[in-house]
């Protein structure tokens, strides 16, 4: 069994939740000759766990490629994608300030689903699981939502807000898992590890 999991995100959240799991993981990031967000590109009329589970496979996949590029030992490799979802339009990182601010319109005083996909592989093996939370926003004013995008802490995240953050200002109501809205739910996690003989 190995004694160390790769993590290939660059979201320091999911290395803080796999911290607080106590799982030993080392970062397998991408190389500048990758592009990562070009795996994020949801197809035509594609619901969003559809969405969500592809986009991991793809993300694992590469990470995979990566691991064996670069000469490393072995070991299983854990990969995350997080999306938000009103009804089936797909909402994923905002492009620049006013998207995040058009995103955040679009959710205010509405709720809205958070998919987060997570899947453990190596070469041989690989398992899956899928996260679904629900989350509401209180009615946001014009004013407030230009405020939080100038705090510029809705790039980057898909839905363009973070719940660990500011946002928590705004939401109303949870369901679901709170980890999964992170971007690593704990509970499917763990579970995942288990299959690959991690005590936890």
């Amino acid at each position: 069994m190995s004694e160390f999991i790769y993590l290939a995100s660059q979201s320091p959240r999911r290395s803080q939740l796999l911290d607080q799991l106590g799982v030993r993981h080392e970062l397998l990031l991408p190389g500048a000759d990758e592009d990562s967000e070009a795996l994020e590109v949801a197809l035509p009329n594609e619901a969003p766990a559809a969405y969500v589970k592809r986009v991991t496979q793809l993300k694992l996949n590469a990470a995979l490629m990566r691991l064996k590029q670069r000469g490393l030992p072995t070991a299983p490799v854990l990969c995350s994608d997080t999306t938000v979802a009103l009804g089936r339009i797909i909402y994923g990182k905002p492009i620049d300030a006013a998207d995040a601010a058009r995103i955040l319109t679009e959710l205010s005083s509405k709720t809205h689903r958070v998919l987060t996909g997570v899947v453990l592989g190596t070469v041989r093996k690989r398992v899956q699981a899928l996260c679904e939370s629900r989350v509401t926003f209180a009615d946001m004013s014009p004013r407030q939502i230009q405020a939080y995008v100038a705090s510029g802490e809705p790039m980057g995240k898909a839905g363009a807000y973070g719940v660990q953050g500011r946002a928590a200002a705004y939401i109303s109501f949870i369901s679901g898992s709170y980890s999964g809205i992170m971007g690593l739910p704990m509970f499917e996690t763990a579970q995942l590890l288990r299959t690959f003989g991690f005590k936890i």
